[in-house]
């Protein structure tokens, strides 16, 4: 028996619609994939970049020689403005009109994922959602001139380091029904 026109029409255009289906659900967002934790780990640390002062808030007084010493290299690259206070032998740092962009934290690039290393098989979290600890490797993008300079790189090895030579990083993702995400 042979199928009627309108039958074999319908089947004609059911099956690449069938075909794009399937591939959308074999490349699905919560797919726990090196592909998939690359894009939530990149658009995370888009919003959450690699930055000097995490927890300083200006003006800000110190008599650590050490403290001084790495927050004078961002007064000679004019971001920071420094008055010494013999009366109470401190430096006292104010923010310079060029470091306003950058402060209170003076953020220096965010990450970007160039490989996943290894991830743990998902398992119930703390979320309720499935979880894995993703390794991975990442350079810096967006960073600053004043970042690249000799001076700051001296006095923030760390930060350095992660410029020129990237670093390994580790973040727990949680799958959600929208996809990966990290969790709060």
């Amino acid at each position: 028996m042979k199928p009627s026109p309108i039958c074999t029409r319908f089947l004609t255009a059911l099956l690449p619609v069938t075909m794009i289906l399937l591939a959308a659900g074999c490349d699905s967002k919560t797919k726990p994939t090196a592909a998939n934790y690359t894009q939530t780990i990149n658009a995370f640390y888009t919003e959450h970049p690699d930055c000097l002062l995490a927890n300083i808030r200006f003006p800000y007084a110190t008599s650590d020689p050490a403290m001084t010493k790495q927050l004078n290299t961002l007064v000679k690259s004019q971001l920071l403005e420094a008055s010494y206070e013999s009366a109470v032998k401190t430096t006292r740092f104010t923010v310079a009109t060029a470091g306003q962009r950058y402060a209170p934290r003076f953020c220096y690039g965010h990450r970007t994922v160039s490989s996943i290393e290894s991830s743990t098989p998902p398992a119930k979290g703390a979320t309720g959602f499935p979880e894995t600890k993703v390794t991975y490797h990442y350079t810096l993008e967006d960073v600053p001139v004043w970042a690249k300079t000799v001076d700051v790189q001296n006095a923030y090895p760390q930060m350095a380091t992660a410029i020129n030579s990237g670093g390994t990083g580790e973040i727990t993702l949680a799958q959600t029904l929208a996809g990966w995400q990290v969790p709060d």
